[in-house]
């Protein structure tokens, strides 16, 4: 199955671009899209960043779908 990935700010640096298309397995999860994209950038991402699949908020257990838009949000900091 096909989701498009969206990083930002230092997960965009570490992959190299702000969006992707990434192929998973049938039902993967939450952390099985982590998981890939760990392998790819190595310690650019975390393992439990936040995400959020279709503009909502996702914990790492929750199951994607074709199509489905997720996007690694990096912590922030501002004063």
């Amino acid at each position: 199955m096909r989701v498009k990935l969206l990083v930002f700010a230092s997960y965009a640096e570490a992959l190299g671009t702000e969006a992707m298309d990434l192929e998973l397995p049938p039902d993967a999860t939450v952390a099985a899209c982590v998981a890939e994209v760990r392998r790819r950038t190595g310690e650019g991402v975390p393992p439990a960043p936040l995400v959020a699949v279709n503009r909502r908020y996702a914990g790492p257990q929750q199951t994607l779908a074709e199509g489905d838009e997720v996007a690694l949000i990096p912590p922030v900091a501002g004063g």
